[in-house]
């Protein structure tokens, strides 16, 4: 059939993603032409037949072209013609045309095919999607199946996938981190955590991985993980208290004993996800990887890996989100707003959009502006240096959703935007709420909230015995927030009324019912007469009203009979009573019994005779 000869533009591969290219095959009769500029290509090819009278092969005719430009319109003359690009073209006739035809175009697809699996790899990467840059704290290592049971092709598809996927984030100390950790007869870390902090290191470090072969030790490579890679406050290790994710790439064949392994992991923290180009061993791969299924085991074909880039990477997103924008000390009129210092050190500023998120209709008033990511409503405006990493934000309204958005501003860096939403809380006028405190004998103090000096103009407090005791009233100023009402009589139940007069003419009172504490005098006197060796009568003085009964007890003294003591009650008309059998040096104490408590009572020691050494107690 001849030779044929390839000429190529001198581009490296590498170069082809960003600089226009081309590839030309020629053989005898025949051209083929592909060029390529960016993300568009196309494909030409000429069947050439030679002049009649033996010219020139420059002179050839072209016959056809064909690819992915469109050819143009069809010929409408019976007798297929060769078109002429001579003087003097002669016609070919049907047969001699279409059999050089299908030889030509056999050999030319298998051609096509070749180069465009070689220009699909240089194909540049797609942009980074909006809202990915900045998003996210958190360390990522990639377990990479290169062992025997992966080829070359699927090896280099899998680092290509991989690079499209981390493409977007921002990477750092303070931001991700990614690891790389391969798998076969003996895993490498390919790189740690600390290694690079670029996206354009990480991007070279990808191409140039080479596989290991070997055995699938899957399981080695998880032991590493666990003891090196993925353990905080290890060299080149994870970091502490951020999210740590584990992200299995498999072709599926004997991933081995790893469920175990993958558990220990889980335990520790570890979101585990898992990739396979395979479709064998699903129930041990949906074992190992972290809640939910759906969204943490992806089985796809190896050149389709691109279609679940964006899944992927939000499933991974929605595991080391950081809170870089938050709301705090929310209240009716005003919310403290935080963030992460990320333009410290740079020059720049952070500048704040904030407005009510609307459900329909139009927007509000007092705004300085309109933001399309408000809901179209009007916005305010405001400035920070790039050291700040708080402003606090008033002015709101009550029970109003607010959006804010926080645009760093530096012409060294490009930050996302970051955006959140709050809701302020209802207005709650005063008094919301009434307290009881020091309550005593004749006196209690009451509270009352929320203190508000500029929307109250005055509060005043009624408060009566119950059931019908005299009303009595206190009128108080608006800075005030508590009383103690005094002269009350002891053990009585009055009902109290808080009123808050408004500046709007509105009127607002809050009820409770206070009990003040009851007379309880303690005993008068008490008195210990011995009587034989072991006993003691004791006496004492009462008959106070509202007594309830006496409480008496008695114990041993502690050099004699440890342990011993003794308690009863005694009713309200007892004065006395005779307690005998007791050891020598014995403590009795008489307290008085009220309704809701024990009044204050005497003690007295029992001193017997001393032929009490007898009875068997020794003092």
């Amino acid at each position: 059939m001849g030779h044929s000869r390839v000429e190529e533009n001198p581009a490296p591969l590498e170069e082809m993603d960003s600089r226009a290219h081309a590839v030309t095959f020629h053989v005898p009769r025949a051209s083929l032409s592909i060029r390529s500029s960016g993300a568009k290509s196309s494909l030409h090819w000429s069947l050439m037949v030679p002049p009649a009278d033996g010219g020139p092969t420059g002179g050839w005719p072209h016959v056809s072209h064909l690819g992915l430009v469109r050819p143009g319109p069809a010929r409408s003359n019976p007798a297929t013609r060769c078109s002429p690009t001579s003087p003097d073209p002669r016609p070919c006739s049907r047969g001699e045309c279409s059999t050089g035809l299908r030889h030509m175009l056999t050999w030319m697809m298998k051609v096509v095919l070749v180069v465009c699996s070689l220009l699909r790899f240089s194909s540049p990467q797609s942009p980074a999607p909006e809202g990915v840059l900045n998003c996210c704290e958190g360390d990522i290592l990639f377990l990479v199946d290169s062992s025997g049971s992966v080829t070359s092709y699927e090896h280099a598809r899998m680092l290509s996938f991989l690079s499209e996927l981390l493409l977007p984030f921002s990477l750092g100390k303070d931001q991700v981190r990614v690891g790389l950790l391969q798998v076969g007869t003996k895993p490498r870390l390919e790189f740690g955590f600390d290694r690079y902090i670029t996206q354009n290191g990480l991007q070279g470090a990808l191409k140039n991985i080479r596989p290991l072969r070997g055995d699938t030790n899957t399981v080695d490579a998880l032991k590493m993980a666990k003891e090196w890679v993925l353990r905080p406050r290890t060299p080149d290790g994870a970091r502490e208290s951020l999210p740590r994710v584990l992200v299995w790439l498999t072709d599926g064949i004997k991933p081995g004993d790893v469920i175990g392994p993958m558990a220990e992991l889980r335990q520790q923290g570890v979101a585990v996800l898992v990739v396979s180009t395979g479709h064998s061993n699903y129930k041990v791969l949906r074992e190992v990887v972290t809640p939910p299924v759906e969204n943490h085991l992806h089985f796809v074909d190896l050149d389709d890996m691109s279609i679940i880039t964006k899944d992927l990477r939000d499933a991974i997103i929605e595991i080391i989100r950081a809170e870089r924008l938050y709301v705090q000390d929310i209240s009716t009129n005003s919310a403290s707003l935080h963030w992460r210092p990320v333009l410290s050190g740079l020059p720049g500023y952070y500048e704040i959009r904030f407005g009510q998120v609307h459900t329909g209709g139009g927007g509000s008033g007092g705004g300085t502006g309109t933001s399309p990511s408000i809901g179209g409503s009007q916005y305010q405006r405001l400035t920070q240096p790039a050291e700040s990493n708080s402003i606090r934000l008033t002015g709101l309204k009550p029970d109003t959703t607010y959006s804010v958005n926080l645009i760093p501003e530096s012409n060294e860096l490009t930050f996302n935007t970051l955006s959140t939403t709050f809701k302020t809380k209802p207005e709650v006028a005063s008094p919301a709420v009434v307290t009881i405190s020091d309550s005593g004998q004749t006196s209690v103090r009451v509270s009352w909230g929320p203190l508000q000096p500029e929307t109250v103009t005055s509060y005043y407090i009624e408060y009566s015995a119950l059931p019908r005791g005299n009303l009595q009233v206190i009128t108080l100023d608006q800075t005030q927030n508590s009383t103690v009402l005094r002269n009350l009589q002891p053990d009585t139940t009055y009902l109290v009324t808080v009123t808050a007069r408004h500046a709007s003419g509105k009127e607002k009172a809050m009820s409770v019912k206070v009990c003040t504490q009851e007379v309880t005098p303690g005993l008068a006197d008490l008195q210990l007469t011995t009587v034989g060796s072991d006993s003691v009568q004791v006496d004492w003085k009462g008959s106070v009203g509202g007594l309830r009964g006496y409480w008496l007890t008695w114990e041993a003294h502690q050099s004699s009979a440890t342990g011993q003591r003794s308690s009863f009650y005694l009713p309200p008309n007892s004065l006395s009573t005779r307690l005998t059998h007791l050891p020598p040096f014995a403590r009795v104490c008489v307290s008085p019994i009220y309704r809701t408590a024990r009044g204050d009572g005497l003690c007295c020691t029992a001193q017997f005779h001393s032929d009490a050494l007898g009875y068997g107690f020794q003092s």
